[in-house]
């Protein structure tokens, strides 16, 4: 058995391999976060993450070739970070959105004027239920709101055609449709409706949003036959809703894009229902017997505290959904970024990191 050796003369200086030097991060030199990022590319661990991902960022947004999806999950408006998804709209840094129910109901709460609140230890979770507090970590959402909520969507429905068919698309734009009538200020819906971004909800049966619909529905069944009792009425579905409407039109924009991208926060419904319509088409061109061309993601930016390893979609890496004929490879020019963070902390500093850097090249 040979001894494995190790001759100091073919060692590497790092330089001959082209290998990317590091340097320490020198706060004195970093005036803004454009600066600040920059030096973080050169540092290590999540720092090192982050100032990639604002290279990637940067240059998804500025690709005029590029349509970029937003995916979002998990309780960003209510944890208040819903302005900067209105930011991203109004830069024309996001041309559609995918997103959560629940993340649109807390939103539409706060854009029609109702108020979130701090949870106070004080009150424990029954107390709290009684109190009619909805807890969501740190944060109270008010059933009062929630009540309000539903009597305004019941009167969007009110005036909406039930014989049409509905898609989560179609409903976030009429909600979108009324807020701009009703306040001057932003919000994720009534911006994405100003910009013409649609919204869509593949799970939109899993939210309060879904829960106004259903108890508007058995409202008018028991309205309309005084004789019906609550359990019968729920049973009486005079909506048609239609899921694959949402599924059709997106893909349809997609297929018209050049080049697609990827912002996602978090995981979930969202993300895996943007990212599944590289392999609807690739399955359509074979299946139908077509001549679709496919449309795998170029690039991509996720922040999401969940690793891999987990095993849940949340943390499914870029790298693997280059085996499902997602995303483009590195090697063929995908580009890529991954911050294992909290979205509250990494994701305003990423967004006023990148701003920063456009507003330089006045872009």
């Amino acid at each position: 058995m040979t001894k494995d050796y190790r001759d100091p003369a073919d060692f590497g200086n790092g330089l001959d391999d082209q290998l990317e030097p590091l340097e320490s991060l020198d706060l004195r030199t970093a005036e803004d976060f454009d600066q600040l990022f920059r030096q973080m590319k050169k540092t290590a661990f999540t720092g090192r993450n982050l100032g990639e991902a604002a290279e990637v960022l940067t240059e998804m947004v500025s690709d005029p070739a590029c349509q970029v999806v937003g995916t979002f999950s998990g309780a960003m408006t209510v944890a208040k970070m819903g302005l900067l998804i209105c930011d991203m709209i109004d830069w024309g840094w996001l041309d559609m959105i995918i997103t959560t129910g629940a993340l649109m109901a807390h939103g539409f709460v706060e854009a029609a004027g109702m108020t979130h609140f701090k949870h106070d230890n004080r009150f424990d979770d029954a107390t709290l239920y009684r109190r009619g507090y909805n807890r969501i970590y740190d944060t109270l959402e008010l059933e009062k709101n929630l009540d309000r909520a539903e009597e305004i969507i019941s009167g969007i429905l009110d005036r909406m055609d039930s014989s049409e068919p509905l898609s989560s698309e179609i409903f976030c734009r009429e909600l979108g449709r009324w807020l701009t009538k009703q306040t001057d200020k932003p919000g994720v819906l009534q911006n994405a409706y100003l910009k013409h971004v649609p919204v869509y909800i593949p799970a939109f049966t899993d939210s309060e949003l879904a829960l106004d619909v259903g108890t508007w529905m058995t409202k008018k069944a028991m309205a309309s036959d005084p004789a019906l009792d609550i359990a019968e009425a729920i049973k009486q579905v005079n909506i048609s809703f239609n899921p694959f409407l949402d599924l059709s039109s997106y893909t349809t924009r997609v297929l018209e894009a050049k080049r697609v991208g990827i912002f996602t926060i978090g995981g979930g419904v969202p993300r895996n229902w943007a990212q599944q319509v590289s392999p609807y088409l690739e399955i359509l061109d074979e299946r139908c017997e077509g001549s679709l061309p496919f449309r795998k993601f170029h690039y991509g930016v996720r922040i999401c505290p969940e690793p891999a390893y987990w095993g849940g979609l949340s943390g499914c890496t870029y790298s693997e959904g280059v085996s499902w004929g997602k995303f483009v490879a590195p090697e063929d020019g995908g580009r890529f970024a991954e911050v294992l963070c909290d979205a509250t902390v990494a994701w305003p500093f990423l967004v006023k990191a990148v701003k920063q850097r456009l507003d330089k090249r006045g872009r």
